[in-house]
């Protein structure tokens, strides 16, 4: 069986969990505490971070994007980069989008101050960098409302790796509860229809000792 090694909050960890639920794909689940470098796990990655993906063999693959685009190749159905040429060159840019710019001015900003910080015992989340965190996040949800406004899902008329990245980003802030999605009727439209699949419902499930999440979480309706 595929081993993941991962972080619970991590995004790109949970895109490549929704792409393995996706394809309805077995896999367990281990996390790693990335911080500690052990030997084993650098021996897998020597850039000592998640997620990794060990096949039965013992063949590992390292860096979300990787990772999807092999799930992809090699389990071909349902196709998440995309069906036609313009669909995946569209999904390949949404993604950068999510997990560079989003990943920069959101997810580091809240989940990394707010949650690492706090697991790698270093002080206290930098206030101006919650607020930036929270300032941009509005933003990101009108591109999202743009976006879906004009198309079924966000690539176009198929949901894609691009809907699972954006949803992975936005499901660890919302596991703060930082995420005004009153303010953003069509973000919040578009995150419960990816909420409700069959695939979301195992990271709907994670609970961290010591920090549950708000029980809107859960609620597939808010």
């Amino acid at each position: 069986m595929l081993t993941l090694y991962h972080l619970w909050l991590n995004p790109f960890c949970r895109k490549v969990r929704l792409c393995l639920y996706e394809k309805r794909i077995e896999f367990q689940m281990r996390a790693e505490s990335v911080w500690e470098r052990r030997d084993e796990f650098l021996a897998l990655n020597p850039v000592g971070e998640v997620p990794v993906l060990v096949e039965d063999d013992g063949t590992a693959l390292s860096g979300s994007d990787a990772i999807c685009e092999y799930l992809d190749d090699v389990h071909p159905e349902p196709p998440l980069i995309g069906r036609s040429a313009l669909e995946k060159a569209e999904t390949r840019r949404l993604i950068y989008w999510f997990d560079r710019k989003f990943n920069t001015e959101v997810s580091e900003n809240l989940v990394g101050e707010k949650m690492m910080k706090r697991f790698l015992g270093l002080g206290e989340p930098d206030s101006m960098k919650v607020r930036a965190g929270f300032a941009n996040i509005h933003t990101h949800l009108d591109y999202i409302g743009y976006l879906v406004d004009r198309r079924k899902w966000l690539a176009g008329e198929h949901l894609t790796l691009a809907d699972l990245c954006a949803a992975a980003h936005l499901s660890s802030v919302d596991y703060l509860g930082d995420v005004p999605w009153s303010d953003h009727e069509a973000a919040k439209d578009w995150y419960a229809r990816v909420k409700s699949r069959p695939s979301f419902r195992p990271l709907l499930e994670d609970h961290i000792p010591g920090a549950p999440p708000p029980p809107h979480y859960r609620d597939l309706d808010f």
